[in-house]
């Protein structure tokens, strides 16, 4: 009987301990974040497309917000001390990974951590800036997904110059207080004999700087504007920058088609929704433990060529069969 009764206890303490094993297995883990930085403002409807985009390939990888990862979204700028005041702010939360987009939200980021992984997006020159040792091997917390290179600017100009000849003089639109590196490339295209146009510095520093640069270029016969690649700057100004250019009918070309949208003539660049689609991938294998040294930058696949022809004809100009060839889309 006591043996009978002792067998009996210890099954019921097995028992019991066997309850509560679905229970361990099945609780819930803990939730990884994921912090964002972006250089703008939260009303700015591209960044927000952009960001849908990371989303909703983040869930074809199975994470989901508010499910088993927390998406934190910071916005700021574009000035580059608040974005610095933000990405410190960010990393106080201890995010899982961080997604730093523009040059600008990278450099914060890399200031303010070098321990938490980063993948940045639209990104220029990421060697030449100090992000990353090279494209093959990272070496640090830091890899990502490249904008454009320096041979893009040149192609610029060659379409501005294709779309009109009577072009003489681009001038170069980038924040120079943000954007120090465009210095030396603009002394590099004016250095270069085979360029097909002079080109000019046409830095701004704050939206009050637009409506003067870009009356003294278009106060020059045969003048034309190339907006750089500036993910707080231009692209928070764009409507300013657009409409300055639309009032002085300057022919303009720039990298991301809401401009062209806007009523550039021309952009041409990297298909960003494409970048930012890509970016989740990076995300996803960093969440699972992955390394940002073990993941080589990588740099843009899809470019797209958007000629608004509205704009080519109240600019009297006749779209080339060669551009209209080559465009991914004509805006009538």
């Amino acid at each position: 009987m006591q043996f009978d009764r002792l067998r009996r206890r210890d099954f019921i303490t097995l028992l019991g301990g066997a309850a509560a094993w679905p229970l361990a297995a099945g609780a819930q883990q803990p939730i990884r974040s994921v912090g964002v930085l972006v250089p703008t403002r939260d009303t700015d409807s591209e960044y927000q497309r952009r960001l849908q985009t990371l989303t909703d390939a983040l869930q074809q990888y199975g994470w989901t917000d508010g499910r088993n990862i927390s998406i934190d979204i910071r916005w700021a700028g574009p000035g580059a001390e608040e974005i610095q005041q933000v990405a410190s702010s960010l990393v106080s939360l201890a995010p899982t990974v961080i997604v730093a987009s523009g040059s600008v939200a990278t450099a914060a980021m890399k200031r303010a951590t070098t321990s938490i992984p980063i993948v940045f997006v639209m990104v220029n020159e990421p060697v030449a800036q100090g992000f990353v040792a090279s494209l093959a091997q990272p070496g640090s917390n830091i890899t990502g997904f490249t904008n454009t290179d320096f041979s893009v600017i040149g192609k610029w100009v060659e379409l501005l110059k294709i779309m009109d000849p009577a072009i003489i003089r681009v001038g170069l639109m980038y924040n120079s207080k943000n954007y120090p590196i465009y210095d030396s490339y603009v002394g590099q295209l004016q250095a270069n004999p085979q360029r097909p146009a002079d080109v000019v510095r046409a830095a701004v520093g704050s939206r009050s700087d637009i409506e003067p640069v870009v009356e003294a270029l278009a106060d020059q016969p045969g003048s034309g504007l190339v907006v750089l690649p500036d993910g707080g700057f231009t692209i928070t100004n764009r409507a300013t920058i657009q409409a300055t250019v639309n009032r002085h009918r300057l022919p303009s070309i720039a990298p991301y088609r809401q401009f062209a949208l806007d009523g550039a003539l021309m952009s041409y660049g990297p298909d960003d929704m494409d970048i930012f689609r890509r970016a989740a991938d990076y995300v996803d294998r960093l969440l699972k433990g992955g390394k940002p040294a073990d993941l080589p930058v990588q740099q843009p696949v899809k470019f797209q060529l958007v000629i608004n022809q509205k704009t080519a004809m109240a600019l009297n100009l006749q779209i080339p069969p060669t551009l209209l060839v080559l465009a991914d889309e004509v805006i009538e």
